[in-house]
C-alpha cells in the first residue's frame, strides 16, 4: 500500500456518511462521550440530548438517521438507511431503548427474477422505519423496511419485525406477532 493509498483512505473515512469500526479515523471518537457527541451531531440528521452512539455499532447513511433524546445505540447495533431516494430514513424518537445487536434496515435485495443471480438484481425501493417514543427493542431484534414500532411498545429479543407493531403492545417471534396489550392497571 502506497502513501497515496493511505492518504486517500484517510480522506474518504473523514467524508464517509457512516460510522462504525470499519472507519478507524472516527471510530475511536466513540469511546469518549465528548468526542462521540461532536462526531454524531455532525454526522446524523438529528442527534438528541443525552443520546449515545457506542463503539462497536454501525450507522450507514447517517445523514438520513434521526436519534431522539436519551436514545443509546449499543455495540453490535446496525442502522442501515438508504442514500438513493427521498425515503429510506430511520427515525428513533425520544426515550427508545435498544438492546445490543439490534438491526434496522430500510431496503432489501430484489430476488424476483430466477434468471438473474440475486447479487445483480439490485435493491427494492427503500421504505422508512419509525420507532416511536418510549418503545423497547430487545437485543438481537431485526426491524425490516417500512415498519413502524408504536409508542411504548415492546419487541422481544431476537424477534424479526416484518409488519407494524401497534402502540402499547408486546410483539415477539419470527415473524413477530403481537402477544399482548400493555394496559393501565
Amino acid at each position: 500500500m502506497s502513501f497515496t493509498d493511505i492518504r486517500n483512505a484517510i480522506k474518504s473515512w473523514g467524508l464517509a456518511d457512516r460510522i462504525g469500526p470499519d472507519i478507524p479515523l472516527t471510530h475511536w471518537r466513540l469511546y469518549f462521550k465528548s468526542t462521540m457527541r461532536t462526531l454524531c451531531v455532525s454526522k446524523f440528521l438529528k442527534f438528541g440530548l443525552a443520546a449515545e452512539f457506542r463503539a462497536g455499532a454501525y450507522a450507514i447513511c447517517c445523514s438520513k438517521i434521526s436519534l431522539g433524546d436519551r436514545v443509546i445505540i449499543r455495540p453490535g447495533c446496525m442502522l442501515f438507511a438508504d442514500p438513493r431516494h427521498d425515503g429510506g430514513c430511520i427515525t428513533i424518537e425520544d426515550d427508545v431503548m435498544l438492546g445490543s445487536g439490534v438491526h434496522i434496515y430500510v431496503a432489501n435485495h430484489k430476488y424476483d427474477n430466477p434468471k438473474v443471480v440475486i447479487i445483480e438484481q439490485g435493491h427494492n425501493d427503500p421504505q422508512s422505519v419509525f420507532i416511536q417514543q418510549g418503545a423497547w427493542i430487545g437485543a438481537g431484534a431485526i426491524i425490516l423496511p417500512g415498519v413502524t414500532v408504536g409508542e411504548n411498545s415492546v419487541v422481544g429479543a431476537g424477534s424479526v419485525v416484518t409488519k407494524n407493531v401497534p402502540e402499547f403492545t408486546v410483539a415477539v417471534g419470527n415473524p413477530a406477532k403481537v402477544i399482548k396489550s400493555i394496559k393501565e392497571n
